[in-house]
């Protein structure tokens, strides 16, 4: 049972953040970006000598490699391909662990960011307000209230019959 609740909450997890968040189009960004760069990469090195990218899989190994930091990617030879290098960790690292901070804010800030809730604090805002209100604007809120309490029972009404 618990596994079940588990995987239920997992499933909603993903759907929640391929929803509401920007995670799946920066990763696929992410991934066509690499894809050219290592293309970039590999043109400008093919046919010279002495380097470590002879082909386009070492391009894309050099190309995870490069924009992970972790420093085991080699240096490319050519002085072209060392600016498209320098241009894709950057433009890489800024993407990847960009979307991480995205993603991590967009899905713990989505529940302050709820219709319901921005209604409840206009409407507690609005509250704090009366004081300044003139009596047609007391008398536009009455009738406006009164409108919501009726919308607000029909609400209750319709979610009490499902």
């Amino acid at each position: 049972m618990a596994r079940i609740k588990h995987r239920t909450r997992l499933k909603r997890f993903i759907k929640d953040i391929s929803a509401h968040t920007p995670f799946v189009k920066m990763v696929l960004l992410l991934i066509v970006l690499w894809l050219i760069f290592c293309a970039g990469i590999y043109l400008s090195e093919s046919g010279i000598e002495g380097t470590s990218i002879d082909s386009y899989g070492d391009a894309l190994y050099w190309g995870i490699a490069a924009f992970s930091t972790a420093g085991i990617a080699d240096t490319p030879v050519s002085d072209f391909a060392k600016l498209i290098g320098g241009i894709w960790i950057i433009i890489g690292s800024v993407l990847f662990f960009g979307t991480i901070v995205a993603t991590v804010t967009t899905y713990f800030m989505r529940p302050m960011q709820r219709p319901h809730k921005k209604i409840i604090d206009t409407i507690e805002y609005n509250l704090e307000q009366l004081d300044d209100l003139s009596v047609d604007e007391l008398d536009l809120l009455k009738e406006t209230v009164d409108t919501l309490i009726v919308h607000v029972e029909h609400l209750k009404e319709k979610q009490s019959r499902k």
